[in-house]
């Protein structure tokens, strides 16, 4: 029954999510991969679809001064493409992938890196919430007012459907997607070209109006008063901005020649971004439009714009155009989905978030990631209440922080490399005065929406960046722990160096019914050596046979191109054979087995089953982490693989022995696990 069970949600899983892919496969990364067309859908609807809250948010703070919305549209449109702009540079600089955690941790530190990834996982929570609420919002500006209830019950539900759709993976998710993004294009180009043609010869009047506007803001409040008004408009649309970043960091996705692609993506995204953004908030201006409960600005626009037009094709536009929106804005939700699980997994390499987030799935995503990122939003989207209001306040902070770390490490790229690089001063000025205007906008942000709750993105970002922190520590020590096991190695290899020439490897032949120890290893090092020697000591000679098993784990470091999977395979191989010919040396008989894989159990499983029939008479053994003071972190943050292939191997009827390694006890004696010793 158990059996039939688990059969059941196999197939249910393959049916949600869909069959295995393998990273062993050549073309596997040519099929994943995202040309740039496909890749301004998947990255570039997020920063689009800003433009679905982010002028109207704008516009609605600017109150009755509202023709000041001019100013504020340009000072946007300037935003991005400078913006845009200085991120192509970070895209030249860092050819595999230059997202913002990147960037900061190798040209200023790691722990700065560390902020700007933090700052960058909530911001990417908070864009998957705020897309699906705006969209939500769209979706419900045609709706029966009666129906306004369920409006959070569908935001949750759209969180979960693209919570399936990037399990099945990247490409899926995109393809599925690319016919909405092109009706949203088509339909807000047509919207805007026919708004600003028909009001082509009212042009020159808003212009004028525009400036009475300004000075009667300037008598009224003074200098001060009307900048203040200005830069709060402009920090509430600050939103528009977010997004930007995604390309430098989703690099790993696109198609070949990858720079080349990320910067024709980046272009494609500044340019409509900066085209849409100016014109709606050009629209508004031109029709005075005023806020309609239950209605966002855009649908109050597209109603008057075909006030005059024939009833039904007026109710068709609205209604394609207003779905095209929402349709876009649950996309836009793909870049938190797309780029949130990389930082994670970038993270994760480095140890400031649990390795488990580092693992792929067979369907080749950051499955950890995706879940984590889809469940905090759903955590975000309940606690708001779905409310764009309250999520556009604490929206936007966290990836000025970003930016702003990221172009202060190109700043100080360029002035290092200012011997070296020929055009570093043009180099230079483009990141100088993007760092000085991200900065700009991230002080005005803070000021601006601090006592409206951005505070609470702040102190979320803090608490986030202490358990990153907290994380770090724990590995680092138990790193230093570890170091008591080097020496075993060191001890290793100045024996290898006096005994090579004097004692060659042996030339025993196999004995397959003989006893044999197969030892499942991560490479060569003292945890490694610690546990073979600890089989040597304990058995004595009972084996002849010793069989050293690895598993090179294909994780999202490793799994970036063919080189280094390639790369993987030799240092597995190079790993085993320094313990085959150390057991050789000795008059053992030795050889090494290995696979590469995303699961370290299933390949255990493959490899214990094959060696089985050459070996009946193998015993497995496994050496196990083991903390003297037991923690809740320890059990998180260290894996416990050992016993999950003892598990698995146990249901298989095959014997595994666990040999505890504990860190802070007594290190290993070498010369009493010496294997001529022990013999």
């Amino acid at each position: 029954m158990r059996a039939d069970q688990s059969s059941a949600v196999q197939r249910l899983r393959r049916f949600v999510i869909g069959k295995a892919r393998s990273p062993h496969d050549p073309q596997v990364f040519h099929r994943l991969s995202l040309i740039a067309f496909l890749a301004w859908v998947g990255l570039g609807a997020d920063p689009l679809s800003s433009s679905c809250y982010g002028p109207e948010e704008a516009f609605l703070a600017l109150g009755g001064h509202y023709r000041l919305g001019i100013l504020v549209a340009l000072a946007s449109a300037s935003t991005i493409l400078i913006i845009s702009a200085s991120y192509s540079q970070i895209i030249e600089l860092f050819p595999t992938g230059g997202g913002g955690y990147l960037v900061a941790s190798k040209l200023l530190s790691p722990t700065l890196g560390m902020v700007s990834g933090c700052a960058l996982l909530l911001d990417y929570v908070l864009t998957i919430t705020i897309s699906v609420a705006s969209g939500t919002d769209a979706l419900f500006s045609f709706l029966p007012r009666a129906w306004l209830g369920y409006k959070l019950e569908c935001a949750v539900l759209g969180i979960a459907v693209l919570i399936v759709l990037n399990l099945r993976g990247v490409k899926e998710s995109v393809m599925s997607l690319a016919p909405i993004f092109l009706l949203f294009i088509a339909t807000h180009a047509f919207a805007i070209v026919y708004v600003l043609g028909s009001h082509l010869i009212d042009l020159p009047q808003v212009a004028r109006e525009t400036a009475v506007d300004l000075r009667e803001t300037y008598t009224a409040l003074g200098l001060g008063g009307m900048l203040f008004l200005i830069l709060r408009a402009y920090s509430m649309g600050a939103g528009t901005f977010t997004g930007i970043e995604a390309v430098s960091n989703g690099i790993p996705v696109l198609r070949e020649p990858k720079v080349q692609t990320a910067r024709v993506t980046m272009g494609y995204m500044a340019v409509s971004l900066s085209c849409v953004v100016l014109g709606l908030m050009l629209s508004y201006i031109l029709y005075e439009l005023r806020p309609q409960a239950g209605k966002t600005l855009n649908a109050v626009l597209f109603e008057t714009m075909t006030g005059r037009w024939a009833q039904t094709p007026a109710q068709a536009f609205v209604l394609v155009a207003l779905v095209s929106e929402a349709a876009l804005l649950f996309i836009a939700a793909q870049a938190g989905f797309l780029d949130g699980p990389r930082v994670l997994a970038n993270m994760a390499l480095d140890r400031w978030a649990p390795t488990q987030f580092a693992s792929l799935s067979d369907r080749l995503v950051s499955q950890n990631g995706i879940l984590l990122m889809g469940a905090a939003a759903l955590g975000t989207m309940l606690l708001t209440g779905g409310s764009v209001r309250l999520l556009v306040v604490l929206y936007s902070i966290n990836v000025f922080i970003t930016f702003t770390l990221s172009q202060a490490g190109m700043v100080r790229h360029w002035w290092g490399e200012r011997r070296q690089a020929a055009s570093w001063r043009r180099k230079i000025a483009i990141n100088g005065i993007g760092l000085i205007l991200t900065l700009s906008i991230l002080v005005s942000v803070i000021l601006m929406k601090f006592f409206e709750g951005g505070w609470v993105t702040l102190l979320i970002t803090g608490g986030l960046i202490t358990v990153a922190a907290a994380i770090r520590r724990n590995y680092t020590q138990t790193g230093r722990l570890l170091g008591r096991l080097r020496h075993l190695v060191t001890v290793v290899d100045a024996e290898e160096k006096e005994s090579a020439a004097a004692a060659p490897e042996s030339e025993r032949p196999v004995a397959p019914q003989a006893r044999t120890a197969v030892l499942l290893l991560n490479g060569f090092s003292g945890l490694g050596l610690h546990t073979l020697f600890t089989v040597r000591r304990q058995f004595g000679g009972l084996f002849e046979n010793y069989v050293f098993m690895s598993v090179g784990l294909i994780d999202a470091g490793h799994f970036k191109g063919v080189a280094e999977i390639e790369g993987l395979r030799a240092q597995t191989e190079q790993g085993l054979n320094r313990y085959v010919h150390y057991m050789r040396r000795h008059g053992l008989n030795a050889e090494g087995v290995y696979a590469l894989g995303i699961d370290i159990v299933d390949e255990v499983e493959k490899m214990a089953q094959g060696l089985l029939k050459r070996y009946p008479r193998a015993l497995f053994f496994g050496g196990q982490l083991v903390f003297a003071r037991d923690s809740l972190l320890n059990r998180i943050l260290h894996n416990y693989t050992a016993f999950a292939i003892q598990r698995r191997l146990y249901g298989r009827g095959i014997p595994v022995f666990i040999l505890p390694i504990l860190l802070e006890g007594r290190p290993t004696n070498l010369r009493d696990a010496h294997p001529t010793k022990a013999s």
